[in-house]
C-alpha cells in the first residue's frame, strides 16, 4: 500500500490544530527539554518511527507555543502571525525529513499513512490536549496547579501514554 502524501496529512493536522485553539498557550522550557530528550532517547534506542514522530510532533507544538508567546509579549501576535509561526516550525521539520527521505519511504506506513507524518500529527494533537487539560485544570482551581510540575507532566505524560499504548499494540499483534 502506497503512503499518502505528507503534505495532505500536514494540512489536515494544521486545520485540526487551529480549530477552537486559544490565541497562545505557551509551554514551559522544561517541558520542551523533556520532549526533546524523549525524542533523542527513542531514536537512540531504535524505537519505531511512529513513536519517535509522536515526540517530534510534541516538540514542534511546544516550539510553536514558544513562538506564539514571544510574539504575544512583543504585541505582534495575530491570526496571520500565529499561522506563520506554526508553518515555520512545522515546515522546518517536515521539509528536511522529506528531502532526506525519512518521510515518504515505501513500506514505512501505519494504517495506510506514512508513519512519521502520522506520528507528528498525532503527537501535535496529543501534546495540545495535555496543554489544554493543564489550562482547564488551572482555571477550575483559581489559577493554581493541582500538583507540582503539572504544566510539564500533563503534555509529556500524554505523549508517553500514547507512545506506550502504540508499543503495547505492536507487541500484542507482533508488529515490532
Amino acid at each position: 500500500m502506497k503512503a499518502k502524501t505528507p503534505l495532505l496529512i500536514f494540512l489536515i493536522f494544521l486545520t485540526l490544530t487551529f480549530v477552537n485553539l486559544p490565541v497562545a498557550q505557551a509551554v514551559c522550557p522544561v517541558c520542551t527539554v523533556a520532549v526533546a530528550s524523549g525524542l533523542s532517547i527513542s531514536r537512540w534506542l531504535g524505537i519505531d518511527d511512529f513513536i519517535s514522530a509522536i515526540w517530534i510532533g510534541g516538540l514542534a507544538l511546544s516550539l510553536t507555543a514558544w513562538g506564539w508567546n514571544y510574539l504575544k509579549k512583543k504585541d505582534k501576535l495575530s491570526g496571520l502571525t500565529g499561522v506563520l509561526a506554526f508553518l515555520l516550525v512545522y515546515l522546518s521539520i517536515l521539509i528536511p525529513l522529506y528531502k532526506f527521505k525519512y518521510i515518504g519511504v515505501v513500506g514505512n506506513i501505519l494504517w495506510g499513512i506514512d508513519k512519521i507524518a502520522l506520528g507528528i500529527g498525532v503527537g501535535t494533537i496529543v501534546f495540545w490536549l495535555g496543554a489544554f487539560l493543564n489550562s482547564f485544570l488551572k482555571k477550575r482551581n483559581n489559577g493554581k496547579v493541582y500538583f507540582p510540575f503539572q504544566k510539564v507532566v500533563l503534555p509529556v505524560g500524554f505523549l508517553l501514554v500514547v507512545s506506550l499504548g502504540y508499543y503495547a499494540y505492536c507487541k500484542c499483534y507482533s508488529i515490532l
